[in-house]
């Protein structure tokens, strides 16, 4: 899980046992508290609540040099003294200080076992528990994500330790001999270009009257899941659809016409703006707009 928010950036703030780790605050075993929290990333004023209240009961023990090295090395109290300057003085007094008095040291009549509760309950809201069978979930998410965009192909293997796909032999490739669709345009159209999308979903033609199509290559007919097709939109231009191309994450569509014009076309969950009904009896709008 450790390495997984190091590659990934995201801090998950998982502990083995959140009663376990809230246990360890109110009984003061900071030595156990400061281990977890080294791969949890908290808020920096509950960091300083924390090692303000360990350097507090290092001084009522009378380890004074221990005290001083985490006052002047500890990095959220190096913040606080930027930050809370007299809250920080406050330590140094009391580091300094031949005698203890908890009356010194807590403020509003608090005591040593309130400061530890506040600190629990206040981290209790930070941290979860997630059981070891997360992270198979979170990989075959990841997987499946990586499928949707088009960089792994659909059923193929993937070896999670080498990051790679799974080699197969050398197969020979054969001619294409059959024909499984055709699609079939109008008596005063045809198609000029049409191209697929970079993650196999979309099939999009262009064609002579300047209406933008997307088909379902399965079939050879025309996608009727799409939205818009109950609205008799269309992506369309003015003049002939003569070029159009997909960015790498199948997210923008440009197309280009016989006039130097470029449209893209982008996802969206509103029709686009600019698309208008067709006169033919085969009407499609795809998912995107201008």
């Amino acid at each position: 899980m450790k390495a997984l928010q190091d590659e990934s950036k995201v801090a998950l703030n998982t502990v083995e046992s959140v009663e376990g780790f809230l246990g360890d605050i109110q009984s003061g075993n900071w030595d156990l508290v400061l281990a977890a929290c080294q791969n949890l990333q908290l808020p920096v004023k509950k960091m300083m609540d924390m090692h303000e209240q360990i350097v507090l009961e290092l001084l009522e023990l009378r380890e004074m040099d221990v005290a001083r090295a985490m006052l002047r090395q500890s990095e959220c109290l190096l913040i606080m003294k930027r930050e809370e300057p007299n809250r920080y003085i406050r330590l140094e007094t009391l580091c300094s200080s031949p005698s203890w008095d908890p009356r010194d040291a807590y403020e509003g009549g608090a005591t040593k076992e309130s400061r530890r509760s506040e600190i629990a309950k206040s981290f209790s809201t930070e941290i979860s528990v997630v059981p070891p069978s997360r992270l198979l979930v979170l990989l075959g998410q990841a997987l499946k994500w990586q499928q949707y965009q088009g960089v792994l192909p659909p059923g193929s293997q993937f070896d999670i330790f080498k990051g790679t796909t799974a080699t197969k032999p050398d197969e020979y490739d054969e001619y294409p001999t059959r024909n499984t669709h055709s699609i079939k345009f109008g008596k005063k159209t045809h198609a000029e270009c049409a191209a697929f999308s970079p993650n196999g979903q979309y099939l999009v033609s262009g064609s002579l009257d300047g209406f933008v199509e997307v088909w379902d290559h399965e079939t050879g007919k025309l996608r009727k899941d799409l939205k818009y097709q109950a609205n008799d939109e269309l992506m369309m231009h003015e003049d002939a659809v003569l070029s159009l191309a997909w960015s790498k994450d199948s997210e923008l569509l440009a197309t280009g016409d016989q006039s130097g014009k470029i449209k893209v076309w982008q996802k969206r969950p509103l029709p686009p703006p600019h698309a208008r009904p067709r006169p033919r009896p085969h009407d499609m709008i795809m998912n995107i707009a201008c």
